[in-house]
């Protein structure tokens, strides 16, 4: 339905823009992508516009028909008049409606809402009349009314300790809506030149590059959107409904650094929303602006499993995104790029990434072995896997391998530099030759992946995570392992000084130290100093002194993915690992008797 406005300039570049009434209101609609495909309708906050959508919208157009519509007295919509009762949420389920028979009038359409987009998505997802209209929900920043007011109710009819914090914790943070309850001083002042320092403040508190938004109308936007608070909150906190069940699946993206709401809020929730989907993003609370990738990917993998008609049961992977589940929450969707994945401690993080939901490109010089991984870890339950063909030891290499990962598949969110080679001996045998090979592929190889890699992390500014595989031979030097532990103790300080200069950036970096642990490394492992027979006498004997200790790879991979999970800096895994860290700390001289010791093979 077209109001007659005729097409203005879009700010969403390649966006086809029209108008839709609704209510005496012209709601400003754009969309991107082909209209065959499912239709993602994205929702935005206060005080945004649709535009706060660009970053996310931009990244999906390509698999869906995605809408974005600036919500009544926002961005180009016009605005109710009076304002006054012109915001209610019944008036937004109307508006909401209209754009939907609009832009999808034969197929339900999956709704994306952050802040009070995502008020109003509940309210939507919740409501006789919208049955059949909504296939699936993302709520993103932003609870249902009627659940926030039943949840204080709660706390304060059977207060503990407890439930008293947390809801004299949710006050405090919702200082702004008693704020914009307050008569003409809101408007006032969000026209006055004070809001014009907004986008440098969202820029230095919550990071929001500045990129051209907010937009020219976020001042009058925010004066209008103080009626979506006064029209609502207090109706709804004294009469909240008691039958808000979603009647569609829901998936819930939760940043865990959010300044205006607790995680505490979603407690419980899955009473509201059976077989809901969570995640949690470390991250504050525009990800709209500030985590497109991430968003972009689990909206993607959500909607598909609701178009397959599997979200939330047990035979998707957004079925073990559940509370009780802290790496599908952290992990699901993310693009998690491991080295040395064709065996071994790699093959068994990429599958250990997989099972949590990650996307993962799973790299090797063995390109059959990166292949087999891919494949295995897709059967695992990554929603997708690849496999890529590299010598980490090649700068040239590693840098075409980082442009095409973010050409085919985006930014790499999490980076194992796990790829490794074993070499014995001690200083007097080890050549010039083996030397270098090992450097080459122990820490340059290390460092071509943080640059190639870190680097594209740094640019995007959407955070991230550099895992470096080092060794407990970083803690205590041992004369038979001369080259190698020289390798790994500069991954270790490498991994350290790298973490101090990101952590600005939101990047951390861990350093994982495996002891003994069974892989195939010493099937490979080269002995300096001795002939082809009996370095080969060797190598079976240190696999069946590996194979006796039998630490399994998939134990470092767990000590992978719960370093990402908490950001820890260093990471001992297996008992002599821990017990070798404490002996550098604390008894030197004990380390340098260790590190004389004569090893028989």
């Amino acid at each position: 339905m077209n109001a007659g406005h005729g097409a203005g300039d879009t700010r969403i570049e390649g966006a086809r823009e029209r108008w839709v009434r609704t209510g005496g209101i012209d709601l400003c609609v754009a969309e991107l992508g082909d209209t065959s495909r499912p239709t993602v309708v994205l929702l935005h906050g206060y005080p945004d516009s649709k535009e706060v959508w660009s970053a996310v919208a931009e990244r999906l157009r390509d698999r869906f028909h995605v809408v974005l519509y600036d919500v009544r007295g926002c961005g180009r919509s016009t605005a109710p008049q009076p304002l006054r009762g012109g915001f209610t949420l019944e008036k937004l389920t109307d508006d909401f409606l209209t754009v939907a028979d609009a832009v999808s009038p034969d197929a339900p359409v999956h709704l994306v809402g952050h802040d009070w987009g995502s008020v109003q998505g509940w309210e939507f997802a919740t409501v006789p009349r919208t049955e059949g209209r909504i296939a699936s929900f993302t709520t993103i920043s932003g609870p249902s009314l009627d659940h926030l007011a039943l949840w204080l109710k709660e706390r304060a009819t059977r207060p503990t300790p407890r439930r008293l914090a947390q809801a004299l914790g949710q006050g405090t943070r919702s200082w702004y809506v008693y704020a914009l309850h307050t008569p003409a001083l809101p408007e006032a002042l969000m026209r006055s030149p004070l809001m014009k320092q907004w986008p440098r403040m969202l820029e230095r508190m919550e990071k929001v590059p500045s990129d051209g938004y907010p937009t020219s109308s976020f001042r009058t936007d925010a004066a209008h959107g103080a009626w979506l608070y006064r029209d609502n909150i207090r109706s709804r906190l004294r009469r909240p409904r008691t039958d808000a069940y979603a009647h569609v699946p829901v998936q819930l993206i939760t940043p865990t650094r959010d300044a205006y709401l607790s995680e505490r809020l979603y407690d419980g929730l899955e009473h509201w929303a059976p077989g809901l989907v969570r995640h949690t993003l470390a991250a504050k609370h525009w990800v709209p602006r500030t985590r497109p990738d991430q968003l972009a990917a689990w909206i993607d993998e959500f909607v598909t499993a609701t178009e397959r008609g599997t979200a939330g049961t047990a035979s998707t992977p957004a079925h073990r995104t559940t509370a009780t589940d802290a790496y599908a929450q952290a992990f699901g969707g993310r693009l998690v790029l491991v080295t040395g994945a064709a065996s071994g401690i790699g093959r068994a993080t990429a599958f250990a990434f997989a099972e949590a939901g990650a996307r993962v490109v799973a790299v090797d010089r063995d390109a059959e072995g990166a292949a087999r991984t891919a494949e295995m870890a897709r059967l695992t339950g990554a929603p997708r896997a690849w496999g890529e063909c590299a010598d980490v030891s090649d700068e040239q290499a590693v840098e075409k391998l980082a442009a095409k990962v973010a050409a085919e598949y985006g930014v790499v969110d999490i980076l194992v530099n796990n790829a490794g080679i074993g070499l014995s001996g001690t200083f007097m045998d080890t050549t010039a030759e083996e030397w270098r090979q090992v450097l080459d592929v122990n820490l340059w190889g290390v460092i071509h992946g943080c640059r190639a890699f870190g680097r594209q992390m740094a640019e995007r500014g959407q955070g991230g995570h550099i895992v470096n595989t080092a060794s407990a031979a970083a803690f205590q030097p041992f004369r038979a392992l001369t080259a190698y532990s020289t390798s790994k103790a500069a991954v270790l300080m490498l991994s350290e000084c790298l973490r101090a200069e990101l952590a600005g950036q939101g990047i951390g970096v861990s350093a994982i130290c495996p002891g003994i642990v069974n892989t195939g490394i010493t099937s490979t492992a080269r002995f300096s100093g001795v002939s082809d027979d009996e370095q080969q006498r060797r190598r079976d004997k240190a696999s069946r002194v590996y194979g006796k200790r039998n630490y399994p790879p998939e134990k470092v991979a767990d000590a992978i993915l719960r370093a990402v999970l908490r950001n820890d800096a260093v990471v001992p895994v297996t008992p002599e690992a821990h017990g070798l860290r404490l002996m550098s700390r604390f008894t030197p001289r004990l380390r340098r008797a260790v590190a004389r010791i004569e090893p028989r093979l």
